[in-house]
């Protein structure tokens, strides 16, 4: 992962062969699929609000608006920055932004809720906890 302030944070990444559209199944070109993309951004904003959580919580990421702009080949350099552009005391709304370089690859809106962790589970159905 890269740096971290409080809820700001940027990570670099490659595309790899299992970056791509064909290997995570979103369509059939040997370029960064779109969820392999957003699980970058989701990635970023769990290192953002890292500083927001005391033992025993965590955060669920609640709303996705990701725009995939530009088509990245394997072994791109991707630099995911993000840093909150809205705050509760249990809720962060985060702006994402991921170049090539100075090419915009895609951008949007992240947003993650603090949870109790223990508790969250526990609203899971029996099947689900197995």
């Amino acid at each position: 992962m890269g740096t971290a302030d409080p809820l700001r944070a940027s990570a670099r990444f490659t595309v790899t062969d299992e970056d791509t559209a064909q290997a995570v199944g979103s369509g059939s070109l040997p370029v960064l699929g779109t969820p392999r993309l957003l699980a970058w951004c989701e990635s970023v904003t769990c290192a953002a609000i890292e500083p927001l959580l005391t033992p025993g919580r965590t955060s669920v990421g609640t709303r996705v608006d990701l725009e995939h702009l530009a088509a990245s080949g394997v072994g791109a350099e991707i630099e995911v920055e993000v840093s909150a552009a809205y705050t509760e005391p249990r809720l962060v709304r985060f702006t994402v932004a991921a170049r090539m370089g100075a090419k915009l690859v895609g951008s949007g809106e992240i947003t993650r809720v603090v949870v109790d962790a223990e508790r969250f589970l526990s609203r899971l159905s029996p099947r689900a906890q197995k």
